[in-house]
């Protein structure tokens, strides 16, 4: 199916069929069209042919603080602690457990960003590529209601810490109306103004218009101030540790730690930010998996840092649950970081904003150039070489929900993407490695292919990851996770004895079948974990996604749109 250009046969060539089976047939079509597989050697930027080309302006150092600015935010003083008060010191081994995790992940996403190197997408192009046309969608949906909901949040987030550092000045103090940043009383349970968030937004929003140059030298101001800051934190708590505190070190038992570490691998995600930026990369193939592995290094020993300090500053039975880390400070007469702290937590939220609207921006332009969006959304600016269009109507779709709603009650139905996204990517790793040869033919001996049979697996993994999650979580006895694990370990062992793997040049994620499993199965387990309102999300958004597709992409796609664009090899 790769590369398959029958689905565009035009829909009277099944004219022998009744309307509605030929609808069918071409709606089966085209949702298994896959994008060709680009040669990997080619780092030529997009748009060579067309003019719409981004500029390769990121260095390895860029990409670092792309991933860091995209994953550490305000919650590094706060997630830290309000997990630790359940967890006690043990949630040291919850970050490292979650890191690890998050490690496997960004192992996968170095492999594919290696081989993509000179195309925007992500997550999509990855499962365009390796499975089909309908899932890369489905993914894309996913992805962006997270990041539509998320920048919002963060928005609002941060307009309340900007009037917060302002109200630390005499004249501001008690001055600032609460619509202004912090926002108004809520009205219908979900309207609340906020108009500094908007504000932020567009200025946010004019600076990625700008170029990738302007918007780079931004983060990465912020993101050294925000690492600048946590450093000192960690080094002046480090004077105050009390080590008496971290006995006892487990006070609530593994399980404790456990829970824990499905909280806190939220606070990893966004290192995935860095393989969005392939088409901007100088040196993609080298620097995009140094990339997301450095940065992702980075965030796991600052956070563990902190966990540290926080800890043995404090009993983890007296940590708040608002601002655990500065009244931790406080209790040690060091007020006055809580101030570096508020400051830290703006340059945390601006970086991860700015950011997240930048992979929004790349994630449109990668649909819109492969027509499953208006084209409206493929155009880049010809001087600026940014997708101004897309950027504008991320700002616009932002400000909205910023500025009227109050998101932070959507919280719950997050990460959806983020986890989905996580678990397709892996699985793209193991599907693009198989052997073409094998993957569409029969033989009289099987009654399915090699291919179909390798799906299989993948999916009984991610089947058996989420009854081990659903059952952690609603049985009272956990003896009951282990069929579901014993069930995936066999699934892993199939696709491992029974499929045929190439190892793909540049990078490569290492002891390909298992550690991709293994990411299926452990994201698919914290899906279980989300609340339910999160499933319910999930399945809706995917009815909704087939609509869309059924009416609209299935007639616009072109897969090998590339062509037209680019050389590639």
């Amino acid at each position: 199916m790769r590369g398959d250009k029958s689905s565009d046969l035009p829909v009277s060539s099944s004219s022998c069929f009744p309307p509605s089976t030929s609808w069918f047939l071409h709606f089966w079509k085209s949702a298994l069209r896959t994008k060709p597989l680009p040669s990997s050697h080619s780092e030529t930027p997009i748009g060579l042919i067309s003019g719409d080309c981004l500029v390769r302006r990121l260095g390895l150092f860029d990409l670092v603080l792309i991933g860091v600015g995209a994953s550490i935010g305000a919650g590094i003083f706060v997630v830290t602690g309000t997990v630790a008060h359940d967890a006690g010191p043990g949630v040291v081994i919850s970050f490292i457990l979650a890191g690890l995790s998050c490690v496997l992940n960004a192992l996968c996403y170095a492999e594919l960003a290696s081989r993509f190197p000179a195309v925007v997408g992500g997550a999509y192009l990855y499962t365009y590529t390796a499975f089909n046309e309908l899932t890369a969608f489905l993914v894309f949906m996913q992805l962006m209601l997270d990041y539509h909901i998320g920048a919002a949040s963060v928005a609002r987030s941060l307009a309340s810490y900007v009037v917060t550092v302002l109200e630390l000045f005499p004249f501001f103090k008690d001055n600032i109306p609460s619509w202004i940043g912090h926002g108004s009383e809520e009205y219908l349970g979900f309207l609340s103004i906020n108009v500094l968030a908007p504000i932020l937004l567009l200025l946010l929003t004019v600076v990625l218009c700008r170029g990738v140059g302007e918007s780079s030298v931004l983060n990465s101001v912020m993101t050294t101030t925000k690492i600048i800051i946590v450093l000192f934190v960690i080094i002046m708590g480090a004077f105050k540790i009390d080590v008496s505190n971290w006995t006892p070190f487990a006070p609530n038992g593994f399980k404790a730690i456990l829970t824990g570490a499905t909280v806190v691998f939220f606070a990893y995600v966004g290192f995935d930010a860095v393989a969005n930026s392939a088409e901007e990369s100088k040196r993609p193939q080298r620097d995009l998996p140094l990339g997301i592995l450095g940065s992702l290094l980075v965030c796991a020993a600052l956070y563990i840092g902190v966990c540290l300090v926080i800890t043995g500053m404090v009993s983890y039975k007296f940590l708040g649950e608002e601002a655990p880390l500065a009244e931790a400070f406080k209790s040690k007469g060091l007020k006055y970081v809580s101030v570096l702290i508020s400051i830290g937590a703006v340059a945390g939220l601006t970086t991860t904003l700015l950011v997240g609207l930048y992979v929004q921006s790349r994630l449109y332009l990668g649909l819109g150039r492969d027509g499953l969006l208006p084209s409206l959304f493929a155009k880049v600016h010809p001087t600026r070489h940014t997708p101004i269009q897309s950027q504008v109507w991320v700002g616009i779709v932002a400000g909205v929900l910023a500025g009227m709603l109050n998101v932070h009650v959507l919280s719950h139905i997050l990460s959806v993407g983020s986890l989905t996204g996580y678990s397709v990517v892996a699985a793209c790793v193991v599907s693009l490695r198989w052997k073409d040869k094998a993957a569409n033919q029969v033989s009289s001996r099987q009654w399915m292919s090699d291919r179909w049979e390798g799906v299989i697996c993948l999916i009984t993994v991610a089947l058996c990851g989420f009854a081990s999650g659903a059952i952690y979580r609603f049985c009272a006895s956990s003896i009951f996770v282990i069929v579901p694990i014993v069930i995936a370990i066999l699934a892993a062992a199939a696709l491992y004895c029974r499929q045929a793997y190439v190892k793909p040049p540049g990078f490569s994620c290492p002891w390909v079948p298992i550690v991709p499993a293994v990411c299926i199965f452990f994201n698919i387990f914290l899906f279980a974990q989300l609340h339910y309102e999160g499933w319910v999300r999930f399945i809706a958004l995917s009815i909704i996604s087939m609509g869309i597709y059924a009416f609209y992409g299935q007639y616009h796609a072109n897969p090998g749109s590339e062509d037209s664009v680019a050389r590639l090899g």
